[in-house]
């Protein structure tokens, strides 16, 4: 029976020429065993990069308007050469850019989101018998204008893609076969998962898994869009993979499905401030107002009528965030603010903890035992996530990823 299948490639898939010719491959034994293929495609690695430093060279601090023109080319590339590449292989194909995909965003230039697709053309196109190749990472506002999606963003296009043309299955390629119960460098044990559920993949993208995009895992959780994962390095199309999918569709609930850690973090703290209502707001909304999201969060009351405020950001955003910080404890009266970006975040995962009590305990017990001290602790109802010193981190994860017996 014939699918309408949406595959994402990304830059190392279509690193060079030889590798673009290898994807035609793989997409034409889809196509001719029937099946109505859209690609969506990176830039070829390392070009991003280099118009990156074209632009720092010429006006770093110019428009993003700008960069976004210049930003967007790399893909434009790719889809270029790989439609060749099909017709050198006696396949129809049509390349489109974010723009005449009708790929349509807010115009929030280097992060913007999609608000709608229109994929009439390119229905057009697949009934006609052709394999339809779109620009990833990019799209186009109400007034025309180029926009990108951010890092990462060409796993959200075709995910974007799969729901507007309610496809049956959204690939992505990449240079793993699919998502493991933690990072294979650091723990060789780690055990390669056939199926998760998507909050599962959701929370995992969240809390540092590199695997899949967050936002593409968003909109696919959003909508129930199955994504499956593949390596496109594997010859065949019979390798390992992942596939996430609805919980429903998931016959075994495990109590643990996967570790997974965030090196990107940093602390923050202000202590000694007045404990009165709003003061939560005075100390994050400064923050929020620079565009620096906060992830963890902890307040403690004090006896003395103060309290002690601790939250993490991004490591990127640490110095700008402290800066802010300290200007407001003077602001508050606060007694001190420091900070801390030699930490790491770890986390444990699984939807079976629902119904299961004491996993929480059980991965504080495996730390205690190890001498790694907890610095904040945040919950929800499929997770589990601590801060801890950054020179624990591989410990932390390998004792975790064997308490919890993800290696059977």
């Amino acid at each position: 029976m014939s699918k309408l299948i949406v595959q994402k490639y990304g830059g190392t898939s279509v690193g060079s020429p030889e590798r673009i010719k290898e994807v035609a491959k793989r997409v034409i034994r889809y196509h001719d065993r029937g099946d109505s293929v859209v690609v969506v495609v990176s830039a070829m690695s390392g070009q991003t990069n280099k118009l990156v430093e074209l632009i720092n060279e010429i006006n770093p601090g110019g428009s993003a308007r700008e960069k976004d023109v210049v930003l967007s080319t790399g893909e434009q590339v790719t889809i270029g050469l790989l439609s060749l590449a099909l017709e050198a292989q006696g396949c129809p194909a049509r390349s489109y850019t974010g723009a005449q995909a009708r790929v349509m965003t807010d115009n929030a230039y280097c992060k913007a989101r999609i608000s709608n697709i229109d994929g009439s053309q390119i229905k057009q196109d697949l009934a006609d018998g052709k394999v339809v190749v779109v620009a990833g990472f990019q799209g186009v506002d109400e007034h025309g204008n180029i926009t990108t999606l951010g890092r990462g963003g060409s796993d959200t296009t075709a995910v974007a893609l799969a729901v507007a043309l309610e496809a049956d299955e959204c690939q992505i390629f990449t240079d793993v076969d699919g998502v493991y119960t933690t990072d294979p460098r650091m723990v060789p044990e780690a055990k390669h998962i056939p199926k998760l559920a998507l909050e599962e993949m959701l929370e995992m993208a969240s809390q540092g898994s590199k695997v899949l995009q967050i936002r593409a895992v968003e909109f696919a959780h959003k909508y129930d869009m199955p994504i499956r994962v593949l390596s496109s390095f594997d010859e065949g199309d019979d390798g390992k993979s992942t596939l996430v999918t609805r919980e429903e569709d998931i016959m075994e609930e495990v109590l643990v499905r996967g570790v997974a850690f965030n090196k990107d973090e940093a602390q923050l703290t202000i202590t000694g401030v007045p404990d009165q209502p709003g003061v939560a707001y005075k100390i994050l909304g400064p923050i929020s107002d620079a565009n620096i999201e906060v992830d963890m969060i902890v307040q403690n009351i004090g006896s003395d009528g103060t309290t002690d405020f601790t939250f993490t950001v991004h490591r990127n955003d640490y110095e700008q965030a402290k800066k802010i910080l300290c200007d407001t404890a003077r602001e508050l009266g606060a007694k001190d603010c420091t900070g801390d970006d030699k930490i790491a975040k770890v986390s444990i995962i699984g939807g079976g903890m629902r119904s299961h009590a004491g996993v929480a305990s059980q991965m504080f017990e495996a730390l205690a035992k190890e001498n790694i001290n907890i610095r904040m602790i945040s919950t929800s109802e499929i997770k589990v996530s601590v801060v801890v010193d950054e020179k624990y981190l591989e410990l932390a994860v390998r004792t975790l990823h064997e308490v919890f017996q993800l290696d059977q």
